[in-house]
């Protein structure tokens, strides 16, 4: 079997099982932050196999559509980037995602749909920048937008780049709807818009947006292990750290309002790429 074969079968297959494992292990880590004994670690896979038991329901056939896409869109993503293909590119096929998430909660004339879509498209022009910006240093240092270049590179990149790594940081606790900016949806009980842009969705179409979301979950992951792709024990250590940082902030901090979110990304965000940006150039 071709390792071209190899790399779509584990980004089609694996990634997502491994993305629900790991939503199995957050919900486990913060329960015990929380001082709850929390859930079985399968308990993501046994909330989707129910919503795909449930009977199909949606408010109108676009909305149906663009939970398709979504997850189509996200797992195409995560393949290309098994395949080791230019970052640019997965970058835009994730984006077209996140923005048919959009476009289906906006196609629902639920207020909290509404309102939960509008929160998602500012947390898109949150996050997408920084990450452009981190893409921008990474070629700069590596010369090559092609993740397989960039992982023959022979010195982890968190020495030369780690303020773009930190920024990365932000881009990940937007996309994984944690505090202090899951504003358009919550996976916890204190959103006050319900689910906000996802608050139409029910059923096998919600189970699709959950599976979509494992595959953001380990594509987000594996732009991180790119700062360290010398050794697969510094790469999992980091990428282990990294998501228990995200745990940890997600339960010592409380919501900003978006336009905290905006205000304080783009500041502390923009500020590190530059620094880290101009250190490259003129190093």
């Amino acid at each position: 079997m071709s390792n071209t074969i190899i790399a779509i079968i584990i980004g089609f297959l694996v990634a997502p099982l491994v993305g629900g494992l790991i939503s199995g292990l957050d919900r486990i880590i913060t329960a015990r932050l929380q001082g709850r004994i929390g859930p079985p670690v399968w308990q993501a896979f046994y909330d989707v196999i129910k919503l795909m038991s449930k009977e199909s329901m949606v408010v109108n056939v676009w909305q149906a559509f663009c939970a398709y896409a979504y997850v189509s869109a996200a797992a195409i993503a995560v393949v290309l980037f098994f395949l080791k293909s230019d970052l640019l590119l997965i970058l835009f096929i994730q984006a077209v995602g996140a923005v048919f998430l959009v476009v289906g909660a906006l196609s629902s004339t639920s207020p909290y749909s509404q309102v939960g879509a509008h929160r998602e498209l500012l947390q898109i022009l949150a996050y997408e920048p920084l990450i452009i910006l981190v893409i921008a240093g990474i070629y700069l240092e590596t010369g090559s937008f092609k993740i397989s270049a960039i992982y023959d590179w022979n010195q982890p990149l968190i020495f030369k780049l780690p303020f773009l790594f930190v920024a990365l940081g932000y881009a990940l606790t937007i996309k994984l709807r944690k505090s202090p900016f899951d504003l358009s949806t919550s996976h916890h009980g204190h959103q006050e818009l319900v689910k906000g842009v996802l608050t139409d969705y029910s059923g096998p179409y919600l189970a699709l947006i959950e599976i979509g979301h494992w595959y953001d979950v380990v594509l987000l992951l594996g732009f991180c292990s790119l700062f360290w792709a010398t050794g697969a024990v510094g790469m999992l250590a980091l990428l282990a750290l990294t998501y228990f940082a995200e745990i940890l902030i997600d339960n010592v901090t409380a919501r900003m309002t978006w336009r905290w979110m905006l205000g304080y990304v783009w500041a502390m965000g923009f500020t590190l790429c530059s620094v880290n940006l101009i250190w490259v150039i003129l190093g």
